[in-house]
């Protein structure tokens, strides 16, 4: 039996000031993503979905857990090659970089050649020129091609919803230092906590 495709398998993070007894952040989620699908993620600013995507990138080292990404853990894995199990995009489609703490010789390989995983960080969408509808075939391809894909957006209009309403098969949303599930965009628009948060929009 294959491995999923990706495990959070208790992964959290905690920032603590020098003197802090009490963390100023944290961030806990454990989750299992078996098949390929298209994951929309929602939450305020701050409440740390870039430092999930950076986590499973292997970019940002967990307090605690572990990302698993077909079985192997990310953060294990060398520097230069963790790009070939999971990769995020920020914003304009830049990759994250991130600083090497380990020389790579102490560790594994990745055991791909190609992204299993692909994390869309608040991707800007141009409403000019079929530049959506080009988008949207993009993530549905790269569903096709047995890839995980998360589509993190803050929704500011209507269309953002739309756009997350055709393409997205679950939502995560993170908030209050917890990530929830929702099976389906009607499921996570009935959330009190996330029709709250979305306010006007969501209306």
């Amino acid at each position: 039996m294959n491995p999923p495709i990706l495990a959070l398998d208790g992964l959290q993070k905690a920032y603590r000031g020098m003197f802090a007894r009490e963390p100023s952040f944290s961030l806990s989620i454990d989750s299992t993503f078996n098949v390929p699908e298209i994951v929309g993620v929602l939450g305020p600013n701050g409440a740390g979905k870039t430092t999930l995507f950076e986590m499973i990138a292997g970019s940002n080292t967990p307090s605690g857990g572990r990302v698993l990404v077909a079985g192997r853990d990310i953060h294990q894995v060398r520097h230069d090659e963790r790009d070939r199990l999971a990769i995020h995009y920020h914003q304009s489609y830049q990759v994250r970089r991130f600083r090497r703490t380990r020389p790579a010789f102490l560790m594994e390989r990745a055991g791909s050649d190609y992204p299993l995983v692909h994390l869309f960080d608040e991707p800007q969408f141009n409403t000019q020129d079929g530049y959506i509808g080009f988008m949207l075939d993009f993530f549905r391809h790269l569903k096709r091609e047995g890839r995980l894909v998360f589509v993190c957006l803050h929704p500011t209009a209507p269309f953002q919803l739309d756009i997350l309403k055709e393409i997205c098969d679950r939502f995560l949303f993170v908030a209050g230092g917890t990530v929830t599930g929702h099976a389906d965009f009607a499921g996570a628009m009935a959330a009190p906590d996330i029709r709250s948060y979305l306010g006007a929009v969501a209306r």
